[in-house]
C-alpha cells in the first residue's frame, strides 16, 4: 500500500466518547523496527464486502488503524444466519469484534491484537459537511461513504482510505475526493504469468527421448539445467520425436506420461494427458485444472473419479450456486431441489456424456446408474458440503473461480484420510460481483500451492467441445 505523506499534526476530534482514547494515540509507535509518526498511520474504513470476503481483514493493515461504519454491522446482521461462506464470515467477524470490545466502548479506538497492530473503532455519527446520501441517495453504501468522510473530516492530517470490493463504490468515493482501494490481501498481482503446470523443451537429444520411451524414466539433470517444480509436466522435443513427461520430485526423475483412458474418456491433446495423469496419480492429493469453456476440465475430473471408484468410498461433485444476476434462489418457484437443479445441470451433462460412451445394457452404463442411486456418486451444491468430514472420498469442486481464497482454504482443510480434492474452473469467467481474475480462490490456490509434492496443476488451452465452441472462445 502506498505510504501517506506526513503533514504537521493537528489534534482534532469530533465525538466526545472518543476524545480521551484518540488523544492517547497521538504518539510515536514502532512497526517493523521503524518509528512511525501518528500522522503516518493511515485510517482504513472497511466496507461490508471486504469482511464477507475475509473476516480476518481487520487484522491485515499492519500498524494502521481501521474504522468500521455502523452500517456495516447492520448489514452483517442480515448475513449472520445461513450455511453459505458469507454467513460464516459474518459470524466470525461479529464474534471477533465482540471479544475485542468486551471492556471498551465501540466508539473508542480499541487496540487490535499484536504489538505492531493499530486500533479500530465503530463509526456511529454521520455529521459531515459533504453528505453522500444527499449526493447519491439514501442507500447503505452511501452511509458507509459518509462514515469515511467523517473520519477524513475529523482527522485531516491522516490519510483515510475506503477499502471495498465494490468497484462502483470505489468510483463514488473518488468522486467525493475520498481515497479508495480494493482489498489486496490474497490478490495475485501477475495473472498473465500465473503458473500453468507445464512447459515445452526444444532440442532435446534424440537418445534421451528414446530412453524415456524405452525405459520410462530419465535423470532430470541430463535434460534440464535446474530441477523443475514438483509434479511439473513437459513436452520434450527433439528434431524428429517428442515425448510427454513429468517431474517426480521424490525420485528426482523425469517419467514418461502416456495417454491413458479414464472410464471411456481419452485425452485429445498433451495438456489433457497431463491432467489425467495428475488426476489418476494416487500420490497427488490436490489437483487444479484451469481453462476456458470446452477444454474438458470437468469431464476429465469426473471420468478420472469414476476410474478410481474402487479406491474411494464416495465421489462428490459440487459447485457454488451463483444465481443469474445475483438473484437469490428463493425467488425461483418450487421446492429446494427444483430451485437447485438448473445450477447442477452442467454436471449432470458431463455424467451423461461419460455414460453415453457405453451402450445401455453394458455393465459400465449400469454401474454409473447404480452409483447415483446408491449415492456413491453425489452431485450437489457446494453449500451442502460445508461442515462435513471429507474422508475417503474424491471431492470435485467445479467453477472454483467463484470461490474466495478463504473458501478454498476451508474446503481443503476439511480433507481427511484417503481424500483427493480437485478444483476446476476458468479464472477469467467470474460470476460473483466482488471477485476477479486476481482475487478468486482458484488463482490463489494455483499461485500458493505450486511446487508442493501433494499438488499438481494443469492449464488446458485447446477447446475440444466442438469447432463452433472454439470459434466463440477465439473470435467473440
Amino acid at each position: 500500500m502506498p505510504k501517506a505523506t506526513a503533514k504537521p499534526a493537528k489534534e482534532k476530534t469530533a465525538e466526545p466518547e472518543a476524545t480521551t482514547k484518540t488523544a492517547s494515540r497521538v504518539r510515536t509507535a514502532k512497526a517493523n523496527g521503524k518509528t512511525i509518526k501518528p500522522t503516518d498511520r493511515k485510517v482504513f474504513v472497511l466496507d461490508t464486502s471486504v469482511i464477507l470476503y475475509d473476516h480476518s481483514a481487520i487484522q491485515n493493515f499492519e500498524e494502521h488503524d481501521v474504522a468500521i461504519p455502523i452500517t456495516v454491522l447492520e448489514e452483517l446482521d442480515n448475513f449472520k444466519k445461513g450455511n453459505d461462506i458469507k454467513n460464516f464470515e459474518a459470524r466470525e467477524f461479529i464474534r471477533f469484534i465482540d471479544k475485542l470490545s468486551a471492556e471498551h466502548k465501540l466508539q473508542e479506538w480499541i487496540p487490535l491484537n499484536g504489538k505492531t497492530k493499530g486500533s479500530f473503532r465503530v463509526v456511529m455519527n454521520e455529521s459531515v459537511n459533504l453528505d453522500a446520501v444527499k449526493v447519491f441517495g439514501d442507500k447503505n453504501d452511501h452511509h458507509i461513504l459518509n462514515s469515511a468522510l467523517l473520519i477524513q473530516q475529523e482527522q485531516p492530517d491522516r490519510k483515510v482510505v475506503l477499502v471495498t470490493k465494490d468497484i462502483n463504490l470505489r468510483l463514488k468515493a473518488r468522486a467525493l475526493n475520498l481515497n479508495s482501494e480494493d482489498y489486496e490481501t490474497g490478490k495475485i498481482q501477475d495473472v498473465a504469468g500465473l503458473y500453468t503446470g507445464n512447459d515445452t523443451v526444444e532440442n532435446v537429444p534424440a537418445n534421451l527421448i528414446n530412453d524415456l520411451y524405452e525405459k520410462g524414466v530419465c535423470e532430470v539433470d541430463k535434460i534440464l539445467p535446474t530441477p523443475p517444480l514438483d509434479n511439473h509436466y513437459f513436452i520434450l522435443k527433439s528434431f524428429k520425436n517428442s515425448v510427454l513427461s513429468y517431474y517426480n520430485a521424490s525420485e528426482k526423475l523425469l517419467e514418461r506420461v502416456d495417454k491413458n483412458n479414464a472410464f471411456g474418456i481419452k485425452p485429445r491433446n498433451a495438456e489433457q494427458a497431463f491432467a489425467l495423469h495428475a488426476l489418476l496419480n494416487p500420490d497427488i492429493k490436490l489437483v487444479s485444472i484451469q481453462g476456458v469453456a470446452g477444454t474438458g476440465k470437468t469431464l476429465l475430473a469426473l471420468a478420472s473419479a469414476l476410474e478410481q471408484r474402487r479406491d474411494y468410498k464416495q465421489i462428490y461433485l459440487a459447485r457454488p450456486v451463483v444465481p443469474l444476476s445475483n438473484k437469490d434462489i428463493g425467488y425461483l418457484p418450487g421446492d429446494i431441489k427444483s430451485k437447485l437443479n438448473p445450477y447442477m445441470e452442467p454436471l449432470w451433462d458431463n455424467l451423461k456424456y461419460i455414460q453415453n460412451q457405453y451402450v445401455e445394457n453394458s455393465k459400465e452404463y449400469q454401474k454409473i446408474r447404480d452409483m447415483v442411486d446408491l449415492e456413491k456418486l453425489v452431485i450437489t451444491p457446494l453449500a451442502y458440503i460445508r461442515g462435513r468430514s471429507l474422508s475417503n472420498i474424491i471431492f470435485i469442486v467445479d467453477e472454483a473461480q467463484n470461490l474466495t481464497p478463504h473458501e478454498v482454504k476451508t474446503i481443503i482443510s476439511r480433507a481427511g484420510e484417503n481424500t483427493k480434492i480437485i478444483f476446476t474452473g476458468d479464472i477469467y469467467q467470474i460470476d460473483t460481483p466482488y471477485l476477479d481474475s486476481q482475487s478468486n480462490g482458484l488463482s490463489y490456490l494455483i499461485d500458493r500451492a505450486k511446487n508442493h509434492p501433494l499438488y499438481a496443476h494443469i492449464t488446458l488451452l485447446k477447446g475440444e467441445r466442438s469447432e463452433l465452441a472454439n470459434l466463440a472462445n477465439e473470435l467473440l
